[in-house]
């Protein structure tokens, strides 16, 4: 079973003391780890690594493990952990993980190594593995190519059941995946597709161009990867085959990594969403420096924005004079306006990002949004108003119904309409941040506010 939190940290703390021992016992700490999940193993490796003291731990239970094991729970390790570990293994070393690990992750780690080290494990490489590892490492990051692996079960044309069995035998032990096979024509080409369970109900003698699926759901190389995620969680595919511009077929996007890629997208999309920088690692390992210089220079640009929302205040300071009580409600009313607008942003930026709406849905999307901002300045302002009654008498409390009901109305129109502008300039739309749309309305609020108060107030 999975092991949470505490159980992990009784895991460190008794590999520590076995290593600790003037003789750590090879057998018992083997014997222990073979209980434990890869996953679960590279999880405590992660946190021995970041305590650079016991670094040496983590190599030695790396050592313990067959190269097969280690290969597989070095791919469990973030970027800049795998980076700690090979840096203190021989050239020799390193080629035996790379020769265990899935053809994505090796290429990952390979290419997280500078120029030198690549070549020297290149020229150690067999032919087929070093042409592969070259080809993949190739694709840009951010494509399907780039995260997509090369390990799949292939099926040739014209091949019989049986045939295909023996095919899948032969293929099983080093693919990603066998539950879902792919026919190739001779010249590589995708032609068709069938699941495992397919091909052992039916009969021996059939042709599997005779029971393929031949409309294959597919992706390119050069597709962005957060497109073939969502193909791949459209579909509820266990694998997402990929394609050259000749449509053979070069490699397969399974079922764990697109989930990757969505929860990196989702975490990128949030980070912008608050007008911070894509971190290069999690928050509890991302530098200082980094962490401050991601986030400081939209927060700088929008103290300087917020200085028009002072200018306001002065250009009103008459009324406000004459009605000391409009202060009391200004906090509020930019804040509400700010609250909706950020809301309707959110929606709108995650229903891009899902591929529920997209650019031809803005008329419709106003629409609704016109209703239902409407609906909801027309309660806040419902809410509020007692208030204003009690503080500055009705005059007051209408100019603050009224201005409820224009700010939140603006602020949700603003929230909404941004991300559909930014996404029809090819700007990424959760650029349309929670503090931009409140910086944006602070503004435009003041301005509103004051000017609905002394249009109302001085006619009395």
């Amino acid at each position: 079973m999975a092991l949470n939190e505490e159980t992990l940290q009784a895991l460190k703390a008794e590999l520590l003391d076995e290593l600790g021992k003037e003789t750590p016992s090879k057998e018992q700490l083997s014997g222990r780890l073979a209980e434990i999940r890869s996953a679960d193993i590279g999880e405590v490796l992660e946190e021995l690594i970041e305590e650079d003291e016991e670094l040496s731990a983590a190599l030695a239970v790396l050592n313990v493990l067959s190269t097969e094991r280690a290969a597989n729970v070095l791919g469990y390790l973030p970027g800049e952990s795998q980076l700690e570990v090979v840096g203190k293994f021989s050239d020799t070393q390193v080629l035996k993980l790379l020769e265990e690990m899935g053809s994505d992750e090796r290429v990952d780690l390979f290419n997280l190594l500078d120029d030198d080290r690549r070549e020297a494990l290149l020229r150690r490489m067999a032919h087929q593995e070093r042409e592969d590892l070259k080809r993949l490492s190739s694709y840009e990051e951010g494509t399907a190519g780039a995260i997509m692996t090369s390990d799949y079960v292939a099926i040739a044309s014209g091949m019989t059941v049986s045939q295909a069995l023996m095919r899948v035998r032969q293929t099983a032990p080093d693919a990603e995946t066998v539950y879902q096979l792919y026919i190739l024509a001779s010249d590589g080409q995708l032609i068709g597709t069938m699941s495992l369970r397919q091909l052992m109900v039916a009969r021996p003698g059939a042709l599997v161009d005779d029971i393929m699926i031949k409309d294959v759901i597919r992706t390119v190389v050069d597709e962005a990867q957060e497109e073939a995620a969502r193909i791949v969680a459209r579909y509820d595919l266990l694998a997402l085959p990929v394609i050259d511009a000749e449509n053979r077929m070069v490699g397969i996007i399974t079922h764990d990594d697109a989930m990757d890629v969505a929860e990196s997208e989702a975490t990128e999309d949030i980070h912008k969403g608050m007008s911070i920088g894509q971190l290069e690692d999690g928050v509890s390992r991302v530098p200082l420096w980094s962490l401050y210089r991601k986030r400081v220079t939209w927060l700088v640009l929008l103290v300087f924005a917020n200085l028009f929302s002072g200018a306001g205040i002065a250009y009103f300071e008459d009324i406000i004079a004459a009605q000391v009580a409009l202060v009391f409600f200004l906090p509020l009313l930019i804040g509400s306006g700010g609250n909706a607008g950020a809301q309707a942003a959110t929606l709108m930026v995650r229903g891009m990002a899902t591929g529920d709406i997209g650019v031809k849905d803005w008329s419709k999307m106003l629409g609704r949004e016109l209703l239902v901002a409407g609906s909801l300045g027309l309660t806040m302002a419902i809410a509020v108003a007692p208030i204003g009654i009690f503080r500055g008498g009705e005059a007051v409390a209408m100019v603050v119904a009224l201005s409820m009901v224009a700010i939140v109305l603006f602020g949700s129109l603003i929230g909404m309409c941004l991300p559909f502008v930014l996404e029809r300039f090819k700007v990424d739309p959760a650029t349309a941040s929670a503090p931009l749309v409140t910086t944006l309305i602070d503004a435009t609020g003041v301005l509103i506010y004051f000017t609905i108060a002394t249009a109302i107030l001085s006619q009395l």
